[in-house]
């Protein structure tokens, strides 16, 4: 899960690794080229190191005891709470990670483009694995110009959520599909005090509360980040204007300030008293792991999920939606690459295993086998996300040597926007792709 505030921390792990990374190999991932047959029968001690804890941790350890169960003769040391600084310090440093698991799809360009984590290219070929097995978008996030250094290992879906008393009490039976509709929905669903305060939003537009991002938008109207040259082009891609003028007229016709006033009063986003689960918002940007925090923390709500709204310019693209993940590498130090590599598969791509994953922890399958298993045990407002994942018009961030940095510097520009500070859009967003650009040329050197 990789929730809004945690993208400055993304953007400084991922800077951070890029020049602490550096100096793990010149010539970017290792080739494996050496490998030889698939190995008979598996035996010997293997490092799992991931950042889960508590209850998410003895998830894996499930799976892991089923894998070592499977293969009698492995002995799998795990390294439970390994954030991605701690991950990307530890391969940096030397030591013998056999299989990482990162939280961030926003690490793979430096990850890959280092050695910090071996090409799996050689993997993949000698065994046959189906990469056609992952959705399309999930294949495109684990890898950085044509090396695959990670596999996905579930995944995260963005989508609308709705409380259905609220919209039946104003006369509404279905949840918008276009941001216009929402608009109107919203507006005509928020309360004010008597003094002209905010009692309850339909929709909280202010960019930065809660899961607002840019990232999470962009997909509404097809907007993109980076050519194929990962340059930034987002002064160059209309959707990003379209979202950005919509957001703020939306936001004046509230007011900037009373919805300030408003969302500083609101709670925290993973406690109880988030604001969509009390009834101040009606309807609300968030990912797949809410259905889990209502579950247990407001298990009376009743309330639905869909896709998020699209532009009305976008409509063909309803149904799609924000994609990210958590992935999966082998580090460049494992002294048993082969254990290492059937471990990662084993997490990567047994139905079972990603099921198994997926039901303890609440996030979306990341294989097409598991998405369409019987044996999924998720509410029901979670089928909007496994449609999301399959959809073909589901977008996600570009690996980039900066990892979120080019995110965050477009977040702050937006914040910038919307508080009225920018007065001409298009020269602005001219300026955020310079920056992008300059931060992107500082990571390959003189």
């Amino acid at each position: 899960m990789i929730p809004t505030k945690r993208l400055v921390a993304l953007a400084a792990i991922a800077s951070a690794a890029a020049l602490t990374l550096a100096g793990c190999s010149g010539t970017g991932a290792s080739s494996g080229t050496d490998i030889g047959p698939s190995p008979s029968k598996l035996s010997g001690t293997v490092s799992l190191w991931h950042f889960f804890t508590d209850r998410e941790a003895a998830v894996i350890q499930s799976v892991v005891d089923d894998f070592e169960k499977a293969n009698p003769g492995v002995k799998v040391e795990v390294h439970s709470g390994q954030d991605d600084t701690k991950l990307t310090t530890a391969i940096a440093s030397g030591k013998p990670v056999d299989v990482g698991i990162s939280y961030s799809t926003d690490i793979v360009g430096s990850f890959c483009s280092s050695g910090a984590f071996v090409d799996l290219s050689p993997y993949i070929k000698r065994d046959n694995v189906d990469m056609n097995a992952f959705p399309q978008v999930v294949r495109s996030y684990t890898e950085y110009k044509g090396t695959r250094c990670t596999l996905p290992m579930l995944a995260d879906a963005y989508g609308l959520y709705y409380n259905k008393d609220i919209l039946s009490q104003f006369g509404y039976t279905e949840p918008p599909k276009t941001l216009t509709e929402l608009q109107t929905m919203a507006e005509k669903m928020t309360t004010y005090n008597p003094d002209g305060s905010i009692k309850t939003l339909g929709f909280n537009p202010l960019m930065g509360w809660a899961e607002n991002a840019a990232a999470h938008y962009g997909p509404s109207a097809g907007a993109e980040w980076l050519n194929k040259k990962g340059e930034a082009i987002i002064s160059q891609s209309p959707g990003w204007t379209e979202l950005m003028q919509w957001q703020k007229a939306y936001v004046d016709k509230i007011g900037y300030d009373r919805l300030n006033t408003f969302t500083s009063g609101l709670g925290q986003e993973f406690s109880a008293d988030n604001a969509f689960q009390t009834g101040q918002v009606a309807m609300n940007l968030d990912g797949e792991w809410r259905t889990a925090f209502i579950k247990d923390q407001k298990p009376g709500l009743n309330y639905d999920t869909a896709p998020f709204p699209t532009t009305d310019s976008h409509t063909d693209l309803y149904g799609g939606g924000y994609l990210t993940g958590n992935i999966a590498g082998i580090g460049k130090g494992s002294k048993n690459k082969e254990l290492a590599w059937a471990l990662l598969k084993y997490l990567t791509t047994d139905t079972n295993a990603v099921v198994k994953l997926a039901n303890g922890l609440g996030n979306v399958p990341t294989t097409k086998d598991a998405i369409a298993s019987p044996d999924l045990k998720l509410p029901a407002q979670f089928g909007t996300f496994l449609k999301v994942m399959a959809n073909e018009h589901s977008m996600t961030t570009p690996p980039s040597p900066v990892g979120a940095g080019y995110q965050q510097t477009f977040n702050d520009f937006w914040n910038k926007w919307q508080s009225g500070q920018v007065t001409d859009l298009q020269a602005g967003l001219k300026t955020v792709d310079k920056q992008i650009n300059d931060a992107i040329a500082l990571t390959k050197g003189p």
